[in-house]
Parts: C-alpha cells; structure tokens; sequence
C-alpha cells in the first residue's frame, strides 16, 4: 500500500460518518496489516498480537516528548507540555513506578470496596427518576461517574457541572490529531482553555485540603509518602486529571456500551435481569466487542521489529485495539456480542506497567449499573438509534433512548 492510501484510510477515522459502526473500517485497516506512514514518522497497528506485543515491549514508550514528533515540534518553537507535567499514564520508568506507586497507597481495594454503597444509592436515585423515554446517558451513564470521581476527590456537588463541561473538552484532546493529520483539530484553543481552568480548580482544592484534609483521594494524595517521597503540587494535579478524564469518560462510554449491546441482544438484557451475576462477563465481553478506549498510542524507544515490521527510534505507534479485539485470528466469532464465549481476551485496560489503576471502581460502576437497570426494567428495548460524539479514542455517545 502506498503511504497516500494508507493515510486516506486512517483519515477515515476522523469521518463522523464512521463513528457509529466503525467496525468495517477496522477489519479494512486490519486486513491490510500494519501500516507505515514514514513522512509522519507513524506506524499503525491492528491485528490483536501485534497490539499485544507492543503493550508488552520493555521498548515501548508513553512519554509523548520521546517522539521524533514532538522533539521536532518543540525545535519549532512548540511548548513541550502545554497542559504542565502529564498524569503517570503518560510518563514511562522510573518517573511512571514511583507515581503510580504512591497513588496506589491512596487507591487501595478497600477504597474502591468502601464506596459501593455510594454508587448503589446514586443508581438508585438516577434510575428512580427515570422515565420512559429515558435517555441512559444523560440519566445514568453519564451522571453516574463524574459523580464517583468527583466524591472520590473531594469535588464539592455544586462543582460537578463544571467538571463535565472540562472532562468532555479534554477527552477530545486524546484523539490522534497530530499523529495522524499534523494539526490540532477543531476546538483546540476550547481545549485548552479547559485544562487550564481544570488545572486552576485543582490548585485551589489542594490548598483547601492541605489546610482542611477530609477523608477522600485529595487528601490522601496530599498526605501520601513512602521512604520520605511525596507527590508534588504538580503531580498531584496531573493525577486528579488524568483520574477525572481518562477514568471518568471511559467509564461512562463502558457503561453506555454494555446497554446498547444488551438491549440488542433482548435475551441477553433478560439474562443478566434474571441472574445479577452475569454482570462480570458481560463487562468483559463489552470490553472486547465495543470498547471504550479504541486506540492508544506510543513510541519506540528504540529500533523495533513488530509484525515483521521494522520501527525507527523515535515513531510514534498506533494500536487500534478495537481492530485488535475483533480479529478473526484471536476470536472466534469476532462481531458477536457473545458474554458465554469460553474466554474472553481484550486489551481493553492495557497491560504490562501501565494496566489500568482504575480498573476496579470501572468494573464495580458498571456491575451496579446495570444489574440495577436491567432488573428495575426487564422488559426495556431500544427507542431509537443513539447519537454519537465526535471523539475517536474514547467514542462514545451523546444519547440513548430506551422505552422502559
């Protein structure tokens, strides 16, 4: 394939046509095997060993100021981090083991386990106001998580409309924009804007906290240490960032997902009413058929071999998981939405050094939601076809209509 007609076909990824199905233009890129795009120091990704391997690679890096993109953009004259210092999901060893470390003396099981009679009693209020036509994403999908990441931080409820508003702005500035076009995308100075008044709120809490800890993350954060290290003022922000963002955007799109999926599968939504315990495996599978993070990036740290193809120190690699998890040499039976497959293999937290820290309050948000809507409605089906957003890394949609 010539690099015209690979980067014509990764173009489509940003078509608002694609979003709502965009599983058709996965398996023509996945088809095609990796794909490079030299001129833009790109290759893409999308077979499931391959993902895998990349994912797994003591080589592959986070850190976006490893790029042979980025360092050229800062010889321009670009800011190397507009945003200030990123969360620990974009950083690599030794920075990344010692955030990660002490976020996770604050973000321990009994945390996560502590608050599920919360969320219970969120679900229960949202879904006890439903009513029929009920759109699952402004009632439930949505509400639900910026409510917990925002009681988990210590947000105060009046500022909760705000930090929507932010985490839908910032989760567009995931999206492949500079590896894939050279250019920011529509909206880039609104994104900004965004982080910066994100950034600003974060300073002022911390100051509130550090003269009046309660008991939630903030404070656990600011109080945090192990053989005398403490997270600075700057890392703490990036973190509550990174955890109000890429935590809560995605929870809401697993959420969302799992119910379109269920409610076009009626026997299954009946299923999991019948027998709360199928929850577990229909989040696995929803993981794998639609998952909330399509795509990641990262960078070689070196010359790298994957798939048979040679990556220069330096390009950036795009993995599209949502092609990975559909890929006929994994998966038997790709495009079914199948919860009582034998197995279920996903990508859909990551893996290696950087699997997902959140993946626990992830799972338990979506088991409370949906055995709570699927018992409370049995008998629930799909009012119309949902809207969707604009994103591409973390798609999601901007409604669901469910007659109750």
């Amino acid at each position: 394939m010539t690099t015209a007609t690979a980067q014509a076909l990764l173009m489509q990824l940003l078509d608002p046509a694609h979003r709502a199905d965009p599983y058709p233009l996965y398996t023509a890129i996945r088809e095609r095997g990796p794909l490079q795009l030299p001129d833009n120091n790109l290759t893409v990704f999308s077979s499931y060993a391959d993902c895998d391997e990349v994912l797994r690679h003591p080589a592959a890096c986070s850190d976006r100021l490893k790029s042979t993109v980025a360092q050229r953009a800062i010889a321009q004259g670009a800011a190397p981090r507009p945003f200030g210092p990123p969360g620990f999901l974009f950083l690599d060893p030794p920075d990344h083991t010692r955030l990660r470390r002490l976020v996770s003396k604050a973000f321990v099981p009994k945390v996560v386990k502590a608050l599920e009679p919360d969320i219970a009693g969120l679900v229960d209020t949202l879904l006890g106001e439903a009513a029929s036509p009920f759109d699952a994403i402004s009632g439930l999908a949505y509400p639900l998580p910026v409510a917990v990441i925002c009681r988990l931080l210590g947000v105060p409820v009046e500022d909760e409309p705000e930090f929507r508003a932010a985490s839908a702005l910032l989760a567009q500035s995931l999206d492949p924009f500079l590896t894939i076009t050279g250019a920011a995308g529509d909206g880039a100075e609104e994104r900004l804007q965004a982080g910066l008044w994100l950034r600003d709120y974060l300073r002022e809490l911390i100051a509130r906290r550090r003269r009046e800890p309660h008991e939630d993350l903030m404070s656990a954060l600011i109080g945090v240490e192990e053989s005398g290290d403490v997270l600075t003022e700057d890392e703490i922000v990036a973190t509550c960032n990174l955890l109000l963002v890429a935590g809560h955007e995605t929870t809401v799109n697993l959420i969302a997902n799992a119910i379109l999926a269920l409610l076009r599968h009626p026997d299954q939504w009946a299923a999991l009413a019948a027998d709360p315990g199928r929850a577990a495996v229909v989040i696995e599978e929803t993981l794998r058929h639609d998952p909330p993070v399509q795509l990641i990036g990262r960078i070689a740290g070196e010359d790298m071999t994957i798939g048979g193809v040679r990556i220069p120190r330096g390009d950036n690699m795009l993995l599209l998981l949502a092609a990975a998890h559909r890929d006929p040499v994994a998966v038997e039976r790709p495009d079914d939405f199948d919860p009582d497959r034998p197995s279920i293999r996903h990508l859909g937290f990551g893996k290696g050094p950087h699997f997902c820290i959140g993946a626990p309050l992830a799972r338990l948000e979506a088991t409370v939601a949906l055995t709570a809507l699927t018992a409370r409605f049995p008998g629930a089906t799909l009012a119309a076809d949902p809207g969707y957003k604009p994103n591409v890394t973390l798609r999601g949609m901007t409604e669901l209509p469910i007659t109750l």
